[in-house]
């Protein structure tokens, strides 16, 4: 859809809720067929993660999985008609509006899970905080254009690419209060390094870098994540901000994972990045235990 700007101006056009199930459809039974590489690899790895569910409801998490990918790029045609109460339920509304509204910069968590953007676009929505993010573009270049215009009608800002770092510390220096939106599943060799699934792998990746800017401007951390409940409806849950004023980065990292990690498992028909892993391969096996 990204790559077709016919389909993006089409999703644009319709109301929210009927371009959300178009885009569901497409991904369904058109792009999905064409997907198979990606679709055994999230199965298989589906197979490794959540080993309580028979063969049969997996199959149904693939397919619900897919839906969500399908909307998810169709939604970002209307995310501005998305950021509204109608559409996104917070819990504990007041706590999460305080969490904004207080002092200090804040580095927001989270993953491909729900709706990533429409994430980032609530969280800058309900706050004065200047924000900006970060994301690494697709390699099809018509692609990463249309991406790039979508996002920065929602972020105002986002970068990439060589000198990110600086210009990250810098927005991050530039203001009390800045804010900082970070994806933490990103893919690196063929593997998605968090969250870790009980698997011992040390912090690295954006993960590291959040928890070297965080010290570094006196930041505190706001895991949080959007769960689709239906069509273009969604639930906004959050952790309480982790402060390394008080907490040593071992515990940040554990109560990162934990928030994340079952968030993962619990919505597995909802993360992006299922596909995107292989927990077949050593040291990748996920060994925490599944969602009943």
């Amino acid at each position: 859809m990204l790559s077709s700007p016919f389909l993006f101006s089409l999703m644009r056009v319709l109301p929210a809720r009927s371009a959300s199930w178009l885009g569901g459809w497409l991904s369904v039974h058109v792009a999905r067929p064409r997907m198979k590489l990606r679709d055994a690899r999230a199965r298989a790895n589906l197979a490794l993660l959540r080993p309580d569910l028979d063969e049969a409801t997996r199959e149904a998490v693939l397919t619900r999985r897919w839906r969500n990918i399908g909307r998810t790029l169709a939604e970002l045609a209307n995310v501005d008609r998305l950021v509204n109460d109608a559409h996104v339920e917070v819990v504990d509304r007041a706590g999460y509006q305080a969490v904004l509204d207080g002092p200090r910069p804040l580095l927001a968590l989270s993953l491909h899970l729900g709706n990533w953007d429409l994430l980032g676009a609530h969280g800058k929505a309900l706050t004065d905080r200047p924000g900006l993010g970060v994301y690494a573009p697709p390699r099809d270049e018509r692609t990463a254009a249309q991406l790039k215009k979508a996002r920065q009608s929602y972020m105002g800002e986002t970068i990439t690419g060589d000198g990110a770092a600086r210009r990250i510390l810098k927005h991050l220096t530039s203001h009390p209060r800045a804010s900082l939106y970070i994806l933490l599943d990103e893919r690196r060799d063929f593997q998605v390094w968090f969250p870790k699934l009980g698997r011992k792998l040390p912090p690295s990746g954006n993960l590291s870098v959040a928890l070297r800017l965080g010290r570094k401007v006196n930041a505190r951390f706001l895991p949080f994540y959007l769960e689709r409940t239906n069509g273009p409806h969604f639930r906004l849950h959050w952790h309480s901000p982790l402060d390394p004023q008080t907490m040593s980065d071992e515990e940040i990292v554990a109560a990162v994972d934990a928030f994340l990690g079952q968030a993962c498992s619990t919505h597995a028909d909802e993360w992006l990045a299922l596909h995107d892993m292989d927990l077949t391969q050593p040291g990748h096996a996920p060994t925490a235990p599944p969602v009943m």
